[in-house]
């Protein structure tokens, strides 16, 4: 072997560039003060207030029964979806994601990197909001298992949503859409009202939808009784495999 082919550095293995790269994503949400306050902040402002205040018409005898998931399926919701979209709609339209995609880390393992970032910000989320909701009065049981299988579904559905506006729209049109989805959903999830309170025509659609469902699956798993309906299943399985491919098919990188 010759010096100057000895001197040729290596390329890192990729689990290390990816791990390098949802580090690196990790650290960029949580340094944007926007992100914060959507991750983090609105969550935790609308289970206390919503806790303390009763003016909502939750089914519970609690408030904070009913908040507790509900406001943990918004938090999912805004961080795989609405985080991830915007981010990632800007860094295309600043041409960030043509270039690190010809990089050693390649696209397969850029997208991979945004997903594990997601999932980390989404456990800082539940460190934070869980220990808020015990302190207002909830007490968390049922099965924990079906409550991590419902918001991954979920964080892989709300993915695909963020990605497939950011992949088509322009940064500024993606701005508007994903915080506009996000009031839509935040109306119509569940989170904050019961479905059974909306209009029939407005439940009938709302069940159909990914925050509903997820929201539904959480309370079922959260409770005693751990049983998740399988109406929710069905819905983020369909949602977590349209949502991706549609963004997969429609992604343009510049």
């Amino acid at each position: 072997m010759s010096a100057a082919t000895a001197s040729v550095p290596r390329p890192a293995p990729r689990g290390r560039l990816l791990a390098a790269q949802a580090a690196a994503e990790v650290g960029m949400t949580l340094r944007r003060g926007e992100s914060v306050l959507l991750a983090l902040g609105i969550p935790v402002m609308l289970l206390v207030f919503f806790s303390v205040v009763h003016v909502l018409p939750t089914d519970t005898t609690r408030p904070v029964d009913f908040l507790g998931p509900g406001i943990l399926a918004l938090a999912v919701m805004s961080t795989a979806m609405v985080s991830l979209g915007i981010a990632t709609g800007f860094e295309r339209g600043y041409g960030v994601l043509k270039r690190l995609g010809t990089t050693p880390l390649g696209r397969p393992s850029l997208l991979a990197a945004k997903t594990a970032a997601v999932l980390a910000v989404e456990l800082i989320q539940v460190i934070v909001l869980v220990p808020v909701a015990v302190g207002l009065g909830w007490k968390p049981g049922g099965d924990v298992g079906l409550a991590v299988a419902a918001v991954l579904a979920a964080t892989v559905a709300f993915a695909g949503l963020g990605l497939l506006m950011a992949g088509t729209l322009r940064p500024e049109a993606t701005l508007a859409a994903a915080n506009g989805l996000y009031l839509l959903l935040l109306l119509l999830g569940g989170m904050v009202v019961p479905l059974s309170k909306l209009p029939a025509a407005l439940r009938a659609v709302a069940r159909g939808l990914p925050a509903a469902a997820l929201s539904g699956a959480l309370k079922g798993a959260l409770t005693g009784s751990g049983h998740v309906s399988p109406h929710d299943w069905v819905v983020l399985a369909a949602w977590a495999i349209g949502a991706p491919v549609a963004a997969a098919f429609t992604f343009r990188w510049e």
